[in-house]
């Protein structure tokens, strides 16, 4: 789940539509309900967050503090002027990547994506059995094993590249859910995330030959490549 901040509700809800188009839940904000909703937040649904997105707003680096203190997820920063002293502000304030509007949707995932790996580890390449085999991308391509696309649904490869980004982690039910639907998602029911993962871990293992995906009932899964 991606979460927008900007006092313009036509920019919101075009970059809502944006991201509904690629499959990703997001959620758009002002910035006076985005720091309500940030302070009351649960660590549940700030793990869910693939990435903050601030537009032009007052207080921005204020904001950006406040996510920095209590999210490691990427922080970029778009604006309409773009300037060299602003975009330096922006980043010493701890945005990780300032980007010129418009832009692509997709160039969002894709730098978000990037600033992730950087940060917490090149989880994209994804080792199995010492080669890497399975290949996720992270920007809208279904992965790859041994060079050949594996077609996925657009809710197992988000599933997929949300396990492979937290690799090693125990991942819940609830937190699959969270990230893949988004926290306010009150019309489709958190089991779904069971057949997801049950479709994509028998494709899985048709083309690796074994499950990547460790499923303990009652406590979660985890990606172990």
């Amino acid at each position: 789940m991606y979460i927008f901040v900007d006092d313009r509700p036509t920019v919101t809800n075009g970059y809502a539509a944006g991201f509904e188009r690629e499959g990703v839940s997001s959620l758009g904000l002002v910035a006076d309900e985005f720091r309500t909703w940030f302070k009351a937040a649960s660590p549940g649904d700030l793990d869910a967050v693939q990435g903050f997105l601030l537009g032009d707003f007052e207080d921005r680096i204020g904001c950006a503090g406040l996510i920095r203190r209590h999210s490691r997820a990427p922080i970029i920063a778009l604006s309409e002027v773009r300037s060299l002293e602003a975009t330096l502000q922006l980043l010493t304030a701890g945005i990780d990547d300032v980007l010129g509007k418009p832009v692509h949707v997709r160039e969002i995932l894709a730098r978000s994506e990037a600033i992730w790996r950087r940060v917490n580890g090149e989880a994209g390449a994804a080792p199995a059995r010492g080669a890497e085999r399975l290949k996720v991308h992270f920007d809208g391509r279904d992965p790859e094993v041994d060079g050949e696309t594996l077609p996925l649904p657009r809710r197992e490869r988000h599933i997929l590249e949300y396990l492979v980004r937290n690799r090693g982690r125990r991942m819940t039910k609830a937190q699959i859910f969270n990230a893949i639907y988004g926290v306010y998602s009150n019309d489709v029911e958190e089991s779904v995330v069971e057949g997801h993962v049950s479709k994509l871990r028998k494709k899985l293992r048709g083309r690796l030959g074994y499950d990547p995906i460790e499923a303990k009932r009652y406590i979660g899964y985890t990606f172990v490549g």
